[in-house]
C-alpha cells in the first residue's frame, strides 16, 4: 500500500509538471502576443537599375506544318490507310527522309519555303517546279539542262533517282507504267512506227507506180505522229504527287507530334512537323506593349529543364490578337499583343512546344547608380524628396535626394546639397505610427 501511494504521488506530480511547462504548438501560438513594433529598413544598393516586364511565352519553330496527305491508291481500293510509321514524336530528320507511308506510298520532306499546292508533273512550269529542282540538286540529283522552273527530261531523271534512293517506284504521270497498254508514249510510238512503215512501203514501190500525193500525205502523217510522240514524252514519266511531299524551310527538322498509327485511316492530321530556328512567342498587355520595342534584351527561363538563354525582342504586334486556341469571338480582355523573341544562341530542340518565362529589359540606367525602394521616398509640402537613413546607433538622418529612373519597385536617387550615403546604408521604408 505504501508503494502504491508513493507511485500515485509521483505520477500526479509528473502530470502537474507536464501540464505547466509542456505546451502544444497551437497553445504556444495562442499564448504568444504580437511582436513589438519595429522600423522596417532596406539597404541602399549600388547597381545598374533596370525596369523589366515578365510574361510567358511558347517555344515554337518559325515554320510548323500539319501533315494531312491523301494517299495515292489503286482504282477500286479502300480508303487510304497508314501502312508504316518511320518517325516518332521528338525526333529530328534530314531532307529526303520518309516520315510515314500511306497505302504503300511515301510521304517525305524536301527543302523549300513554298508550300506544295499541286502535283508536279513533267511539262509543268512555275516557281514550285523551280523549288523542286533546287531541292533535287541539294540532294545530289542533277536536273541536267532543264530550264529553271520547267519540268523537263533532266528533272524527270532526278525525280526517278530520288524515288530510287528512298526505296519506292515513282508514280507515272499518265497513271500507267511505261510500255503498258494505255501509256500515251507507248501508243504514240506505235503510231510513229505504223506511219513510218506506210511511208517506207510507198517509197519501196516501183518508181513508175509511185503516187507523189500519197508519198506527201504519208510524210505528213509521219511528221504528225512524231509530233504527238514528242508531246506525249514531254508530259510523261515520273511525277511528284502533292500527297507525297512536304516542303520545309530548314533542316534538320523536328517531329513535334506523330499521331499516325499503322492501320489507321488518314484523317485531318497524321503528324505535325516544324522547321527553322526556334523562337519564342509571348503576349503583352496593353499597359506593357508601349514599354517593349525591338532590340531589347530578354532572359528566357525554362522551369522544366532549368535552361537559361539570352534573347532579343524581334517584333511587337501593333494590334491585339486572341491567344492561340481561342476563337476570334473571345473577350477583348483575353487578347494581347504578340511579342516575338529570338534567342541569341540556338535553343535545345527539347524546348520545342515548352512554356517558358520571359523577362524583358524595358529600360535601364545604363550604368551603376544608387537605388532604394520606392517606399523609401517621401515628399514634403515644399516638394522636396527625402529619404531617411537609420544609423547603427538608432539615429535617423533625413537626406534630400533627386529621384531618377524607376523600375521593378526601385528608384535611382542622387543626394543633393552635399549629402552623401554609401551602398549598404539602411533607409527607412516603414515605421510604426
Amino acid at each position: 500500500m505504501a508503494a502504491l501511494a508513493a507511485g500515485a504521488t509521483v505520477l500526479a506530480g509528473s502530470a502537474l509538471w507536464t501540464s505547466t511547462f509542456v505546451k502544444s504548438p497551437a497553445q504556444a501560438a495562442a499564448d504568444a502576443g504580437p511582436p513589438p513594433l519595429d522600423v522596417l529598413t532596406a539597404p541602399v544598393e549600388w547597381r545598374v537599375l533596370t525596369d523589366t516586364v515578365v510574361t510567358r511565352g511558347a517555344v515554337s519553330a518559325s515554320q510548323t506544318v500539319d501533315l494531312a496527305p491523301v494517299g495515292t491508291t489503286a482504282d477500286g481500293s479502300a480508303a487510304p490507310v497508314v501502312t508504316k510509321v518511320m518517325m516518332r514524336s521528338g525526333q529530328t530528320f534530314k531532307a529526303g527522309r520518309v516520315l510515314v507511308e500511306v497505302s504503300g506510298r511515301p510521304v517525305f520532306a524536301l527543302p523549300g519555303k513554298l508550300p506544295v499546292y499541286r502535283d508536279l508533273r513533267p511539262g509543268t512550269r512555275g516557281d514550285d517546279v523551280r523549288q523542286l529542282q533546287q531541292s533535287l540538286r541539294s540532294l545530289g540529283h542533277s536536273t541536267g539542262s532543264d530550264a529553271s522552273g520547267t519540268f523537263g527530261p533532266g528533272t524527270k531523271r532526278a525525280v526517278a533517282a530520288l524515288y530510287a534512293d528512298i526505296g519506292y517506284e515513282p508514280v507515272p504521270a499518265s497513271g500507267v507504267g511505261e510500255g503498258m497498254d494505255g501509256d500515251p508514249v507507248h501508243t504514240a510510238r506505235g503510231e510513229v512506227k505504223q506511219a513510218q512503215r506506210q511511208l517506207d512501203g510507198l517509197l519501196g514501190a516501183d518508181p513508175q507506180k509511185r503516187d507523189p500525193d500519197e508519198i506527201r500525205y504519208a510524210r505528213e502523217d509521219l511528221a504528225e505522229a512524231k509530233s504527238r510522240l514528242a508531246g506525249a514524252e514531254a508530259v510523261s514519266g515520273p511525277m511528284v504527287p502533292a500527297s507525297e511531299v512536304v516542303f520545309l524551310s530548314g533542316f534538320p527538322a523536328r517531329v513535334d507530334s506523330m499521331t499516325a498509327k499503322v492501320g489507321g485511316e488518314v484523317g485531318e492530321r497524321l503528324a505535325t512537323v516544324s522547321a527553322g530556328r526556334l523562337v519564342i512567342k509571348g503576349s503583352l498587355g496593353a499597359q506593357e506593349k508601349d514599354l517593349i520595342r525591338p532590340g531589347q534584351k530578354v532572359e528566357v527561363l525554362s522551369e522544366v529543364y532549368g535552361d537559361e538563354v539570352a534573347g532579343t525582342v524581334s517584333s511587337v504586334a501593333d494590334t491585339p490578337t486572341a491567344p492561340e486556341g481561342e476563337d476570334e469571338g473571345a473577350a477583348a480582355g483575353g487578347q494581347g499583343y504578340t511579342v516575338v523573341v529570338k534567342p541569341d544562341s540556338a535553343l535545345p530542340s527539347r524546348l520545342a512546344g515548352q512554356d517558358v518565362r520571359l523577362t524583358i529589359e524595358a529600360a535601364s540606367s545604363g550604368e551603376k547608380v544608387f537605388v532604394v525602394p520606392v517606399s523609401a521616398l517621401s515628399a514634403g509640402a515644399d516638394s522636396r524628396t527625402i529619404v531617411t537613413v537609420l544609423k547603427a546607433s538608432g539615429e535617423r538622418r533625413r537626406i534630400e535626394v533627386r529621384p531618377g529612373t524607376s523600375g521593378d519597385g526601385y528608384t535611382e536617387v542622387v543626394p543633393v546639397k552635399g549629402a552623401r550615403f554609401t551602398a549598404g546604408d539602411k533607409v527607412v521604408v516603414g515605421v510604426a505610427r
